[in-house]
């Protein structure tokens, strides 16, 4: 019969569980906030780059 117990006293992740939970925890991701952010930005940009040349 199976040792849960001891089984898990041996357990060990692999290397590249590890790794591939680094690189997702410290990827930049943007979400739907920084997109909006974003764009709202580059309009208000636009807009006075457009009325700077209209003076």
């Amino acid at each position: 019969m199976i040792n849960f117990e001891e089984e898990l006293k041996k357990f060990h992740p692999s290397l590249e569980v590890e790794d591939a939970e680094e690189a997702i925890y410290n990827q930049d991701l943007t979400d739907m906030a920084d997109l909006m952010v974003r764009l709202v930005k580059e309009k208000n940009t636009a807009e006075e780059e457009s009325s700077d040349e209209d003076s």
